[in-house]
């Protein structure tokens, strides 16, 4: 992967961002989005920010490499530190990250967001905490994604600043889009989790040790949730494939 040749995880993401935003790709390692989507003529500018030293002079070295320092600027900052008030945000990215350290991220840097901006989100898990604060923070949920790329499931959550909306606990868990496409990476990709719910269970109901009851019930839980979102999506499937009487 490089600034040309995105993974087709940052290119799905890449797909999400509007032409001619303002983008702030915050953990940007090496800078390839921002790169890529510039190069293409998608954006106006971007800000790359990145909290550790190493990654940050991987993206000074990609920009600089592609002549793009007045169009792109690397900063070392804290998440939404690297944001300044005149760079005119309208689009942030935040990637590869856990779901709890993105919505850390965007919980610690509120003040730096006008609510006007896209926010375009790929958790690696914990995606129910981070859909669970977007709720609570006025963010309603515009589009959803599910890809799966060298045997691991990535998901992509974009918001915008909405009017008030409220998601039921089941669609936090799989996410309110997702539940109502249910495509086939979707449906396998629980299928693999509600195995492993199963084992765990298993696994519990032999320990040697008691396990706490309030863990087991809400694996337990989760399990059944799963169940019966596979079972409902087969019912469908049978009446679509019923021939007319």
């Amino acid at each position: 992967m490089n600034e040309q040749t995105l993974s087709m995880r940052l290119e799905r993401v890449a797909a999400h961002v509007p032409a001619g935003a303002r983008l702030a790709d915050i953990g940007s390692d090496h800078g390839y989005l921002p790169v890529a989507l510039m190069r293409r003529g998608v954006i106006a500018a971007a800000v790359a920010g990145e909290v550790a030293l190493t990654p940050f002079r991987s993206a000074e070295r990609t920009v600089r490499e592609n002549g793009l320092d007045q169009q792109i600027t690397v900063r070392l900052g804290n998440g939404l530190a690297a944001i300044e008030p005149g760079d005119g945000i309208t689009a942030i990215s935040i990637c590869g990250m856990g779901g709890e350290t993105i919505r850390d991220i965007l919980d610690n840097g509120k003040s730096r967001l006008s609510g006007q901006e896209r926010l375009i989100l790929q958790p690696n898990g914990g995606e129910q905490p981070l859909r669970q604060w977007l709720m609570e923070n006025g963010y309603r949920i515009l589009c959803e994604e599910l890809l799966r790329e060298n045997r691991f499931d990535y998901e992509i959550i974009v918001a915008e600043r909405a009017a008030a909306v409220m998601y039921t606990a089941e669609e936090l868990y799989f996410g309110p889009l997702q539940m109502q496409a249910r495509s086939p990476v979707f449906l396998a990709k629980w299928q693999r989790i509600l195995r492993e719910k199963q084992k765990t269970l298993t696994n519990f109901a032999r320990a040697r040790q008691a396990v706490p009851e309030e863990k087991v019930q809400d694996i337990a839980r989760q399990a059944q949730w799963i169940s019966e979102l596979l079972t409902s999506t087969a019912s469908i499937a049978v009446v679509e494939q019923s021939p007319a009487l």
